[in-house]
């Protein structure tokens, strides 16, 4: 576990870091209060990948084609 604010994370270091705490609970060889501490960070990791996926997602919706699949410029997202 990285000492990284998880708002800072970018979306492969929140994924990573997301992976190990899955691992280290699945493994079940931490103690309860660890164990809580890293269900914790795993939940805020979680939350950090699924916006960052929406917000990719916002932005690939935004891109128009024109009649040949061009990419023709984009429409703003709110709050992008």
């Amino acid at each position: 576990m990285t000492d990284t604010p998880v708002d800072k994370m970018s979306f492969e270091q929140a994924m990573k870091e997301l992976e190990t705490v899955v691992d280290q609970l699945e493994r079940g060889d931490v103690a309860l209060d660890q164990s809580i501490t890293l269900y914790e960070r795993g939940a805020a990791l979680k939350k950090r990948c699924e916006d960052e996926l929406k917000r990719a997602e916002e932005k690939v919706a935004a891109i128009t084609l024109d009649q040949n699949g061009a990419a023709s410029g984009t429409t703003p997202v709110e709050g992008l």
